[in-house]
């Protein structure tokens, strides 16, 4: 039920740039305009179909999300509590798929990955090296 309600979201929303494509991918953030500058369809009557763009732009948006989450946030839970937590992420992401088509939503979930990527490697790195000196 929460698929579909997302679906009819998804696709409610990615019907706002029939009438005036190039208007709408000006003012589209970067990324999210690629994806639906390359994976938009046309079908037989000509009009464009922006559905399956706002699937990948949600399925990118929550797969970042998560791993920010699991990189910045996360701790061992038991397996239902993180059903519970990921679906609550991923209602999350719904809301923010409208921001990502005029605001950097994925471009800032990508820097803040990489920022944890970068803090977990240095303390991975820093504990080894204490471990090290510990053995010594």
């Amino acid at each position: 039920m929460l698929l579909n309600l997302a679906s009819n979201l998804i696709q409610a929303s990615t019907s706002v740039a029939t009438i005036n494509d190039s208007k709408v991918y000006e003012s589209m953030s970067g990324i999210t305009r690629f994806i639906y500058e390359h994976f938009a369809s046309i079908d037989a009557n000509g009009i464009v179909n922006y559905t399956l763009p706002g699937y990948i732009t949600l399925l990118v948006i929550f797969a970042l999300s998560a791993l920010v989450f699991k990189l910045g946030f996360a701790r061992e839970l038991p397996l239902l509590k993180n059903i519970v937590i990921y679906t609550f992420l991923f209602v999350g992401c719904i809301l923010l798929t409208f921001f990502a088509f005029f605001l950097p939503m994925i471009e800032g979930l990508i820097i803040a990955a990489l920022i944890l990527i970068i803090y977990k490697t240095r303390l991975w790195r820093e504990k080894r090296e204490q471990a090290a000196e510990n053995n010594n």
